[in-house]
């Protein structure tokens, strides 16, 4: 095998210069952090369907038979007070999105874990029966697990604030790395090729730096989100934003009116919440502690990004049933628009279902730079060999593969989906049939 040449480009010596130290921070950089860039990016694209994960690891979460109406939240906190007698103080009920889903219940510092970092209890409940299905803690699953080994590295405070600089130092390794692509404006189509029967490691580079390119601005992207949420004092002052980071409970509002032997019930205090957001979804409710204490409404409206955590907030007197305060991202200033995207574009809901999928995979990218970066210095240090590859067989390969599946995708289809399909219409016409008659 003859000895790959890369093509010669005479260049001033200060860009030589300034190639060297940009390549001596791209490669230490990879060297030093790429197996905890592609750690972060791996348990990043698994907690993106962590929800799904849990359900599938955990089948009892579903509702076999969803039934309506569901329960009304009162009788939802007195089920789960039931279940947990011992548990004094305010609880947070997280409402299922889906028919087949469950009420989660939150208790932020449970006994059990009072020094840890963060490990609230989790509650779920059946919405229509009221029964107590699983109580477990936070970071005793394997969904949540994984959350803290992305968040924090399993290292707590001092993780957090470790990724903070790890994401600092990611938007660097890839601003470098474009450097380093940067063919200019005249060579620019031919940086977008790839080498054919040049061997194993020079395709490899080639796919090293098509994928940094096409994943680059997604990486910054995602550095730079996860920098404000690892992070979140430093932006929020810069944008006038504070206490509107990802997980804050807002103002501390007081119930005002004067206790009394009827407090206003949990489903009325939501109907007034509503009040003002007539069109909007309940996502969070959290009961109010102590005779100041308020309810706590969180709401979702149609025009909000956030699905898990919207920022539509009323805030319920307790005893009087009267709106103590409202927080409305509808007039929201800028810069507390700004701080309040950065969650769903770090997760990939802002961009609904397809943002996710297409996030999932961006997680998988610094693994796959890690890899072939590392494979290929090792080559030029001598630790391995350079191969021949037919480009063209691996790629015919590939295509034949690709339409076997295609075919048998087709096939199940026309094997499972179309009669299914044939029977669900054939009895939707029967039933319009029935109401007809019965008109």
């Amino acid at each position: 095998m003859p000895e790959t040449h890369y093509p010669l480009i005479v260049r001033p010596r200060f860009i030589l210069n300034a190639r060297k130290w940009w390549r001596l921070c791209h490669v230490y950089l990879a060297l030093c952090l790429g197996l905890i860039f592609a750690l972060i990016g791996l348990t990043g694209s698994l907690s993106i369907y962590r929800e799904e994960l849990d359900s599938l690891l955990n089948p009892q979460l579903r509702v076999d038979t969803p039934q309506s109406p569901a329960l009304s939240p009162d009788k939802i906190v007195a089920a789960v007070r039931a279940a947990q007698p011992d548990r004094h103080g305010a609880w947070t009920l997280e409402m299922p999105r889906t028919p087949d889903g469950m009420i989660t219940a939150w208790f932020e510092k449970p006994k059990e874990s009072v020094g840890a970092f963060y490990a609230p209890l989790m509650v779920s409940v059946n919405p229509y029966t009221g029964q107590v299905v699983d109580s477990r803690l936070w970071g005793q699953t394997l969904t949540t697990w994984l959350l803290d080994l992305h968040t924090q590295l399993q290292l707590d405070g001092f993780g957090r604030n470790a990724l903070a600089v790890v994401g600092g130092l990611l938007m660097l390794s890839v601003f470098s790395g474009l450097y380093l692509w940067w063919p200019g404006w005249r060579a620019l189509p031919r940086a977008f090729s790839v080498s054919q029967n040049t061997g194993l490691m020079r395709l490899l580079f080639d796919l090293h730096r098509l994928l940094g390119v096409a994943s680059s601005g997604f990486l910054i992207l995602l550095a730079f989100t996860g920098f404000h949420l690892a992070y979140p004092t430093l932006l929020e002052n810069l944008t006038a934003a504070s206490g509107m980071g990802h997980g804050d409970a807002g103002p501390n509002v007081r119930s005002s009116a004067i206790p009394n032997d009827r407090p206003t019930s949990l489903s009325e205090a939501i109907l007034v919440a509503r009040g003002p957001f007539p069109s909007s979804e309940v996502r969070r409710i959290t009961t109010p502690v102590g005779e100041l204490g308020t309810y706590r409404i969180n709401l979702r409206q149609l025009n909000e990004i956030n699905q898990h955590h919207p920022f539509t907030t009323v805030w319920v007197d307790r005893w009087s049933g009267q709106i103590r305060d409202v927080q409305n991202p509808n007039k929201f200033s800028a810069g507390q628009t700004f701080t309040t995207w950065l969650w769903p574009l770090h997760t990939g809901e802002a961009f609904g279902e397809s943002g996710r999928l297409l996030w999932f995979f961006v997680g998988l990218t610094p693994t796959c730079l890690f890899l072939s970066g590392l494979i290929h210095w090792l080559y030029r240090h001598g630790f391995v060999a350079d191969r021949e590859v037919d480009l063209a067989r691996v790629t015919g390969a590939a295509t034949t593969a690709c339409i076997t599946a295609l075919r048998r995708v087709a096939q199940a289809i026309f094997r499972v989906v179309i009669p299914a399909a044939n029977s669900f219409l054939q009895k939707m016409y029967g039933r319009i049939r029935r109401i007809k008659r019965l008109k």
